[in-house]
């Protein structure tokens, strides 16, 4: 019993995951198919006129058949009583005789005389019964009658006794089965001898009939339905092929196939739409040659421009390094532009590198040379290159690193150059305060936050801080003295490893940048290890706090002042492999 119970419990299971698996498909096709939705909502709407117009042509049937077998049957029954009469005319008074009476009277009715009339032979066959309750005539109170006297409702005899002219449908079970009948009762006689005719003409034709009908209906209904659909479908096909094709096109099209077109046949609607597209498609391609045409001419005067100024550029900072090595013998003023020439000198040269690096990435012939590396050690170098920086602007550079090696395929120079961007920027907009660049990874990504507690952006500038050459307010004095292209250098590094560089800031409550990088090339990644905003985001202006270091994580402190002797602002890094290259705090 348990077996035979489990069996139908799987049963039931596969059914019902059956069902939901292709509910789930046809919900997936009516979302994605016009035809399958045109088809569907086509069939449903002529279900539902083919329906209505089924029940109304039924009912329409049906009356007019009851209807004209109810005519019959009355003149068939008005003949009937003449010829009741005519029989029944004089009869004595006894029981006895007036059964004998009626019973010749009920032999004459089934035999000749309502089947002599056209009316008659309309209604069909019939059964006649005929009944006498004359006082006086029926013994102990019970009518005599002669028939199937029993057929005949009580609530048809009530209107015939009371002398009324009845018309009723009834359903009588006999032998033979269950029978339907139109009954039509009439009085006659005389007050002294009042009787009654009863007509039962069975309806079993009729009923027949409406049977042939409903079947007729419902085929056809089905036959109809199915040529609507298949009609909806071909005519939905001729609609929707087009839009397809067009839907291909421009998918292609915007795939980098600009020569996509469309075919133009005939000159209807769809051909009129074919030739829009292609002159719209045209007209995209001609504007995106151009733009092509400008971005390469601009590349290329940006590289020409750039490679054409290093030479003067050299010769300037030859002629300025002299100048600035013999500062000690000029006046103060003449010594103090000799400084300011030779800083200026520097911020150029980086700028015409940062615009050979921006005309590359834009031309595309930049390469990633990406090996498996601990990404560790190159966070500790990006903070060695700015630790001048940071102890000038009074600012500590705080290191959370993983405790196991953090691997991943990357291009060294490129990460190293990215964090020291996103460094020399916290430390620029850090306001003196703590700068904290924190690592995590998981199976599929690496990611590094830099987080700094200063003035923050301001809604909707975390979007443009990636552009070129913007900058949140250009009236605010600089420690770094950047060129503007940075960042937007950095993203062109993220999404080279593919990976990406985020950004997060609020007013007052400082920014946060997070890189996210795969930590195998080409493998792609659903999420970064590390959150953003970051979890100390509450942290505001005034009162920055370090937030809680994990317990599985190495902290490194660039401080303000020198702790190795080498004015670099680091700690001294131990030399064994196996000890990190970082002071632990415990």
């Amino acid at each position: 019993m348990k077996r035979k119970l489990r069996a139908v419990v799987s049963a039931g299971a596969r059914a019902v995951d059956f069902c939901r698996q292709r509910a789930a498909y046809f919900g997936e096709l009516w979302r994605r198919s016009l035809q399958v939705r045109v088809v569907v909502s086509t069939l449903a709407l002529s279900s539902a006129v083919v329906f209505v117009l089924g029940m109304v042509l039924q009912n329409q049937i049906t009356d007019r058949l009851l209807e004209t077998k109810e005519e019959a049957a009355i003149a068939a029954t008005r003949d009937a009583v003449q010829v009741a009469e005519t029989q029944l005319a004089g009869v004595n008074p006894t029981a006895d005789a007036v059964r004998n009476r009626l019973t010749s009277a009920l032999n004459r009715l089934t035999s000749s005389s309502p089947n002599s009339s056209t009316a008659s032979s309309a209604a069909g066959a019939f059964e006649p019964v005929l009944a006498s309750d004359s006082p006086g005539l029926a013994e102990s109170g019970d009518s005599i009658s002669v028939g199937a006297y029993h057929d005949v409702p009580d609530s048809l005899r009530h209107f015939v006794q009371a002398h009324e002219f009845a018309v009723q449908i009834y359903t009588v079970d006999r032998a033979s089965g269950r029978t339907t009948f139109l009954i039509v009762g009439a009085p006659f006689g005389t007050a002294n001898r009042p009787m009654q005719l009863y007509m039962l003409f069975p309806l079993t034709a009729e009923q027949h009939t409406i049977s042939v009908v409903q079947s007729t209906l419902i085929v056809g209904g089905l036959v109809l339905l199915l040529l609507l659909a298949g009609i909806a479908n071909l005519v939905t096909r001729q609609v929707v092929r087009p839009v397809r094709s067009a839907a291909q096109a421009a998918a292609r099209f915007a795939g980098g196939e600009l020569d996509q077109r469309m075919l133009v046949v005939g000159e209807d609607d769809v051909a009129k739409l074919a030739e829009s597209y292609n002159l719209m498609a045209e007209s995209i391609q001609r504007q995106i040659r151009q733009l092509e045409e400008f971005g390469t001419l601009q590349r290329r005067f940006t590289s020409d421009v750039s490679h054409e100024l290093r030479t003067p550029l050299t010769t300037v900072r030859m002629a300025a390094d002299v100048l600035h090595a013999s500062r000690e013998q000029f006046p103060p003023g003449l010594a103090r532009s000799t400084e300011l020439l030779v800083d200026e000198l520097d911020r150029f040269e980086s700028l015409l590198a940062d615009l050979l690096e921006i005309s590359r990435l834009d031309a595309g012939v930049e390469e990633l040379v990406a090996e498996h590396v601990d990404v560790r050690p190159i966070a500790v170098r990006a903070a060695r290159s700015v630790a001048t920086i940071a102890r000038n602007a009074g600012c500590e550079i705080t290191l959370d690193l993983p405790e196991e090696e953090a691997t991943a395929e990357v291009d060294a120079r490129r990460v190293e150059r990215v964090l020291r961007n996103l460094l020399a920027n916290a430390v620029d907009h850090g306001e003196g305060r703590p700068v904290r660049l924190r690592m995590a990874f998981d199976e599929h990504a690496l990611a590094v936050t830099v987080r700094d507690y200063g003035i923050g952006l301001r809604a909707g500038e975390a979007d443009l801080v990636f552009n070129r050459f913007w900058r949140a307010d250009p009236s605010r004095n600089r420690h770094t003295g950047g060129t503007g292209l940075g960042l937007a250098i950095s993203v062109e590094d993220a999404r080279l490893h593919g990976g990406g560089l985020d950004a997060w800031g609020e007013p007052r409550k400082g920014a946060c940048f997070r890189l996210t990088l795969p930590r195998q090339q080409g493998v792609d990644y659903e999420a970064s290890p590390l959150e953003l905003p970051p979890p100390d985001a509450h942290v505001g202006y005034a009162d920055a706090v370090e937030a809680p270091v994990d317990h599985d994580v190495y902290r490194v402190t660039v401080p303000t002042e020198s702790t190795n002797g080498d004015g670099d602002g680091l700690p001294t890094t131990p030399g064994p492999p196996a000890a990190p290259a970082w002071e632990e705090v415990r």
